[in-house]
This record gives structure tokens, sequence and C-alpha cells, in this order.
């Protein structure tokens, strides 16, 4: 922990639940994940979201993999979008999405989880950041298109967007962004999240063992997780969690509400971490664990 961030402030950014609240008042979560053979990210992500506090989630996937994810997440509502031959989302799937948020009023946007790289999917990502003007965090497949952008381009769409963003890349994938090698990434670690922070005028959420979440002037060194994490999923969980926690705070459009959602959200991940390990092990911990923990977690922090 550092420059000012305590888990006393974080508390405070979490909205409480009023008696008399009803689903809309705890913000409404857009996933754009998933495609043929990776529908597990979208599940995982989606499930994240919902259990980190949000009212609603709708879990944006090519259309094959719609009913999948619907038999899996039934709580979540389902967003079924053309795709590719290779199970991607296709370009076009843009005009549903962008219908969807006129008709439905999306709080935050989680995209990037199981997307692939197709080039139908490259231009689908790129442009569902550049038209949908709401919170947004960024992962995985989401960040290898970003990365295979010119890095003026990169600014230039997240700059166009006019809501803050969070990027969740691990090591690897801040790497690429940065146009370093891994090695140089993981040298100085704080120093690599807060360059890509300002950089792309982002929050920077640099996975790893002491998970660093920087803005490029604040940081906050994580101190919950374990070796349990380093498998598949986790950070599709971590995606669903930031989202989730961020789309309660309706209100929250700032630079400080992104670094306040991303800190709280990773948090509270290597927390659910802790907690489910003491049962299952660090070897034997499962993404789904994780979720499953976090009511848990919410409790131990002190967030009823």
């Amino acid at each position: 922990m550092s420059d000012g961030l305590s888990l006393r402030t974080l508390r405070k950014f979490l909205p409480t639940r009023r008696q008399e609240s009803h689903k809309g008042d705890y913000g409404h979560v857009l996933l754009i994940a998933g495609s043929r053979g990776m529908s597990g990210a979208a599940v995982l992500a989606a499930r994240a979201a919902l259990r980190a506090g949000a009212g609603l989630v709708t879990a944006a996937v090519p259309e094959s993999q719609q009913p999948i994810v619907a038999a899996c997440v039934p709580e979540a509502l389902t967003l079924p979008l053309s795709e590719t031959s290779a199970g991607t989302l296709r370009t076009e799937s843009l005009g549903r999405l962008l219908a969807a948020h006129q008709s439905r009023g999306f709080a935050a946007l989680a995209i990037g989880p199981g997307l692939g790289t197709h080039p139908d999917t490259l231009k689908a990502v790129i442009g569902a950041l550049g038209s949908l003007k709401i919170p947004a965090v960024i992962d995985a497949d989401a960040l290898n298109v970003l990365a295979l952008q010119p890095r003026d381009q990169i600014r230039a769409l997240l700059e166009s967007r006019g809501s803050p963003s969070v990027m969740t890349p691990h090591p690897g994938e801040a790497g690429r962004l940065l146009r370093l090698k891994t090695r140089e990434i993981q040298d100085d670690r704080r120093k690599s999240a807060d360059s890509l922070a300002k950089e792309y005028g982002c929050v920077c959420v640099l996975k790893g063992w002491r998970t660093v979440v920087s803005d490029g002037a604040s940081c906050w060194i994580n101190p919950t997780g374990n070796p349990g994490l380093a498998k598949g999923g986790a950070g599709d969980v971590l995606t669903g969690i930031i989202a989730g926690i961020w789309a309660q705070h309706l209100a929250s459009r700032s630079s400080a509400g992104a670094l306040q959602a991303a800190a709280l959200g990773v948090y509270l991940h290597g927390l659910a971490a802790d907690i489910a390990a003491l049962a299952k092990t660090t070897r034997s911990l499962l993404a789904s664990d994780v979720i499953e923990a976090l009511p848990d977690a919410f409790q131990k922090a002190g967030l009823h």
C-alpha cells in the first residue's frame, strides 16, 4: 500500500446497499468476451461481476457461445453477436452493441477475456472502445488488440472516450504495450505500471505477485493474494470484480474513481484467493473458488 491509498479509504468508495434499493441502483455491466473454445472466460468474468455486487450484467458473446454462457450464468443477461467462421466477433457486431447500450444504459464496460485477435474482432474491439463512452476495464485480448496499434493511436483512442479506462495487463501484455521485454517490466514493476498509466492516460493494474495499481501519480501495492492465482481464469475473475465494483458507483467517471475501483477490486480478488486457499490449497485453487470466496472477502474487509 502506498501514496495515501488504504483499505479504510477504499471502503468509502463502495456505496452502501439501502433497504429500499433495486437492481438499477447498482449499475449494469456490459461484458464483451468469449469465443469458440473460450466461453469459460466470459462465464468467469460475468459471475465475478455479479458476485462483486453489480445490479445487472449483460454478457455479449459470439452467438454460438450464447447458450453456453446463459446456461452457466443464469443470473446474467446475454447478448448474442454475429461471429466469424472462427467463432470470434465480427465487425458488424458493433451495431448491436451500440443499440443495446442505447436501450439499457450500461454503467461500465469490461472487454477482452477470451475474445481472440481475429482481424474482424480487432475492428470490433477498437470500435467498441471508441463508441461506448463509459468507464472501461480493458483486459486480455483487448489489450493484445491495442498493442497491435501504434502508440499514438492507442493514446488518441483512449483520450477520445471521455471516460476513464483501467488496463489489467500481466507482465507480457504490459511489455507489448510499452514495447519492452517482459524481463524489463519485471525489473521495476512500479516504474512499469507508472509508465503505462502515464503513456496511455489510464489506470494500470500490473498483475503478478504484489499487483501494482497506478494512475501515474498515485500507486497501490496490493498486500493480498497467493500463488494459487497463477492459474487460468484468475485474470478473467479480476476483470469482472473491478467492473462490478465500478458499476455500482454510478456517478464515478473520474480517474480517482477508476483508481479506487481497481485497487479495491485487486485487494478483494487477492483476499478471496487467500480465504479459498485455506481450504483448497494454493496448488488446487481454481478461479471459480475465488468467486465463491468473494462473500467472505467482502465480510472480512468490512464491506457487508
